[in-house]
């Protein structure tokens, strides 16, 4: 309250009608702010009977990061992921470092933008852009996304178990909601369905309620959109022309959920209220400058939780390519009351439903959210849950089965993870206002506590779930059309380097000495067919931190050898922005249009000798020619 009310007496209210119309990182010394990176913008692309993105250089393009991050929702953070610049850098130089990541979902809060009816607060949204201009220096795509969860922190008592964050205070004064009470609850999100409060909130908010404001009387949804409007013009003002290329899209609602079907499915719903929202959204992006970008829009919140399943937004149509279907996976089960570990494939069925449902869509799909917690009742089974996840998005076919139906996986799914947060365990949130309830463990927000990272005193960012789960190989951009990937990350079931290692990639009997050549050691495979026309840039994998330029192995058709130079065939190069982390460099000399390729990856302590090197290239060779003939 006191930050809101603060930045508000800065101010100088506007009339409505305007509403209408380097420092220690991860070790690192200290250095000079990153130089902007140009980056190509990004399209959603036919591919086949699916949908990808591409780059300007016509590479299949795939996203992978995390979210910044819950920090938002909390007001000692003044509704921004970071407390200042600094900060963001901090963050972004260690994201690169320590993961190779090339995306982030950036969270702005409604609140934020417009705390009074009449006021869009600039000085935040320039505050925003600055922090996003950290990630965008550093060679590092931006999703932004208006966060909201049980709609707004004032629909919460002092006392209450729980809180909110999202509209502003104005908005729910204008409601005039009941007393909430969320009753029996073990989960915050079962507010969603027994908080009178927050489901009538929710209710006005789709059925666009007049509400009377000190600025007049306007609908709920109608004043939402028009600040929305008002951010992105300001956003894309402020942002230079060659990083707002770097901003992927906008996510218009986190998590939407109905607040009463008034006798409707979860399919109606979406269908008659949630579908021409974010039709008006659409709009709204094209009015502020934002029309060669997709709007990222989430389905009914429930639709694949594995309770209370409802909608997918598998009736309102094709979305087209002006539109991401954008899912969050959480596994309910393991979250309550299924005790058992993740494992090999897992979570195949959940991905390939999130895969099918974006081809049904005729657009991209986007994994914007997912993760499980680091402490607490089921911790323990965290670092598989992710790997598995993590896996299932890489290819939709167990790693078990993976050699003998490699082109079943489908498309490699693009995602964020929930979620990096450098104050992790350090925060100091007055919860709902309340100076007897400081929050400080976790992400100091309903007892959640999802960040895989956090950071000394001194500002030295580590991670805290398995680096070998984070830092990942992944195909960032191909050179055609990606037909096949899959990792084996050899992560520990435990944190700190405990609990058990297996393998679930298993290679068959056929194949002896890619089998010799991959035991015990971390390694990839990535198919893909050449374009029709001449490629003007490399194919790219990001690689971990132990495929290190003199030990990792490459075999496949466009090159076999230990140890990567730095120019050829097969090359490394340092990721964008940062100076330790790495990418491949695979550039097939003369191949003609549809050329299949295949590459194994491997992270080799011993070097395999050219004799075992040459036999396991020939075996994979037989491999692609039987399973992906041209």
């Amino acid at each position: 309250m006191g930050a809101v009310s603060s930045r508000a007496a800065r101010l100088a209210a506007t009339a409505m009608a305007a509403v209408l119309a380097g420092t220690m990182v991860s070790g690192h010394t200290p250095g000079a702010a990153a130089a902007p990176t140009a980056q190509t913008p990004l399209t959603v692309t036919a591919k086949q009977q699916s949908w990808v993105f591409r780059d300007g250089d016509g590479r299949e393009v795939t996203l992978r990061g995390f979210n910044v991050s819950g920090s938002t929702k909390l007001y000692e953070n003044a509704l921004l992921p970071f407390r200042g610049v600094a900060d963001a850098a901090r963050s972004a130089q260690a994201m690169r470092d320590l993961t190779g990541a090339n995306v982030i979902r950036f969270l702005i809060s409604w609140e934020g933008v417009q705390p009074s009816p009449s006021t869009i607060d600039y000085a935040y949204l320039d505050k925003a852009v600055e922090q996003i201009r950290a990630f965008t220096s550093r060679g590092i795509r931006v999703l932004v996304d208006y966060h909201q969860d049980l709609y707004s922190s004032y629909l919460f008592d002092q006392g209450s178990w729980y809180t909110g964050d999202g509209a502003p205070e104005w908005v729910i004064k204008a409601g005039n909601y009941p007393k909430e009470s969320c009753g029996i609850c073990f989960l915050w999100g079962q507010n969603m369905q027994t908080n009178e409060a927050v489901r009538r909130a929710a209710y006005d908010f789709w059925r666009d309620r007049r509400i009377s404001t000190a600025a007049g009387e306007i609908g709920v949804q109608q004043a939402f959109l028009h600040q929305a409007t008002a951010a992105m013009r300001h956003i894309k003002q402020r942002l230079p022309q060659e990083e707002f290329a770097s901003i992927i899209g906008f996510d218009p609602f986190n998590e939407p959920y109905d607040g009463g079907l008034s006798g409707q499915s979860g399919l109606e719903w979406e269908k008659t209220y949630l579908m021409p929202f974010y039709q008006r959204f659409r709009a709204a992006m094209d009015a502020a400058g934002w029309a060669s970008k997709p709007a990222f829009v989430e389905p009914l919140v429930f639709w694949n939780t594995g309770f209370f399943e409802e909608g997918g937004l598998a009736t309102v149509g094709a979305l087209g390519t002006r539109y991401v279907f954008n899912s969050h996976f959480y596994d309910g089960a393991r979250m309550t009351i299924d005790p058992s570990p993740a494992s090999d494939g897992v979570y195949d069925p959940a991905m390939n439903e999130i895969r099918e449902r974006a081809r049904t869509l005729a657009t991209a799909p986007f994994v914007s959210e997912f993760g499980n917690k680091l402490s607490g009742n089921g911790s323990d089974r965290t670092p598989w849950m992710v790997r598995a996840m993590y896996q299932a998005m890489d290819s939709g076919v167990p790693g078990k089965n993976w050699w003998q139906d490699a082109a079943a996986g489908g498309d490699v799914l693009s995602s964020t993870q929930w979620h990096w947060d450098i104050y992790s365990g350090r925060h100091r949130e007055l919860m709902n206002r309340n100076p007897d309830k400081v929050q400080t463990e976790g992400d100091a927000w309903n007892d959640e506590d999802f960040s895989v990272v956090s950071a000394d005193a001194s500002g030295v960012v580590s991670t805290r779930l398995d680096q070998a789960v984070l830092d990942r190989l992944y195909p960032s951009a191909v050179a055609g059309d990606l037909l096949a990937f899959a990792y084996e990350d050899l992560a520990r079931s435990g944190y700190g380097g405990a609990g058990r290692q297996q393998a679930w990639m298993t290679v068959p009997s056929s194949m002896p000495n890619v089998a010799a050549l991959v035991k015990d050691r971390r390694f990839g495979v990535v198919v893909w067919r050449e374009p029709a026309a001449a490629p003007s840039a490399p194919t790219e994998l990001h690689l971990p931190a132990s495929f290190t330029a003199a030990t990792t192995v490459v075999v496949g058709d466009v090159a076999t050898r230990v140890g990567l130079p730095a120019s050829g065939p097969a090359a490394i190069a340092t990721e964008t922005g940062s100076p330790t982390a790495h990418r491949l460099l695979l550039a097939p000399s003369g191949a003609t249009p549809g050329t299949v390729h295949a590459t194994l990856v491997v992270s080799a302590a011993t070097a395999p000798t050219p004799a075992q090197l040459a036999a396991a290239a020939a075996e994979l060779a037989a491999w692609k020619s039987h399973r992906f003939p041209t």
